[in-house]
């Protein structure tokens, strides 16, 4: 196709005439031409992008003479064509060529992710780690606070336990006011007893007195008598009692 058969097809799809189809692929090329020669990239979504390439200065051997010529640097157009027109060449499917242009997006993102993913996963182990070690060290930062506090309170309340045991056994002293009390009762118990056992010994003289009085009767008098001084003396010791 050439530049008059793509007017007259361009004419017959917008439906007018041809001098108005060629004045607008004309325009268009005119616009995409400028544009490249500036420099700039013109990308048509779908067709593909028009772009300037700068070549360097270079050297290179004539393949008929083998002189090596020197050439310039310079700047040629470069076409890239772009997926619907790669598609549609090769006789792919829109979705096929989706899927051909979106996989190897896909695997580029995972591969660019991965290391991100790795670098997460170790700053979390590194995180619970440090939280289980500061937790750790937490722990034993209490108990050697509680331990210290306990050795620092002990002397204290066994200060305070020393202070207050005199105060207790104070009232213990009375103690023996109890056993004197007890003691002197203990002594004044005698005392009744020896009453009692005076008046015994005194209830009781009056028969020795009597028993002598018998012995000494019976010693003086005759023995006929003694029977009558006997009864005598009998019924005197129960009146002594």
């Amino acid at each position: 196709m050439n530049k008059a058969e793509l007017i007259e097809v361009v004419a017959s799809r917008i439906d007018t005439s041809k001098k108005e189809a060629s004045e607008a692929v004309q325009a268009v090329v005119d616009a995409i031409t400028e544009a490249v020669a500036k420099g700039q990239k013109v990308s048509i979504s779908g067709f593909g992008v028009f772009e300037r390439a700068d070549r360097a200065a270079r050297t290179y051997r004539a393949p008929s003479t083998g002189e090596a010529i020197r050439k310039a640097a310079s700047a040629v157009p470069r076409f890239r064509p772009g997926g619907d027109f790669k598609a549609s060449v090769s006789g792919e499917t829109p979705a096929e060529h989706a899927k051909k242009v979106t996989e190897p997006a896909k695997r580029a993102a995972a591969k660019a992710t991965a290391p991100a993913k790795k670098a997460a996963a170790s700053a979390s182990a590194t995180a619970s780690a440090a939280t289980a070690t500061a937790s750790a060290a937490a722990a034993t930062a209490a108990t050697a606070a509680t331990s210290a506090a306990t050795k620092a309170t002990a002397p204290a309340k066994k200060a305070a336990g020393k202070a207050t045991a005199p105060v207790k056994k104070a009232p213990a002293k009375k103690a023996p006011a109890k056993k004197a009390t007890a003691t002197t009762t203990a002594k004044k118990a005698p005392a009744k007893k020896a009453t009692t056992a005076k008046a015994t010994t005194a209830k009781k003289a009056p028969a020795k007195k009597a028993a002598t009085t018998k012995k000494t009767t019976a010693k003086k008098a005759p023995a006929k008598k003694s029977a009558a001084a006997a009864a005598p003396a009998a019924e005197a010791a129960p009146a002594a009692e």
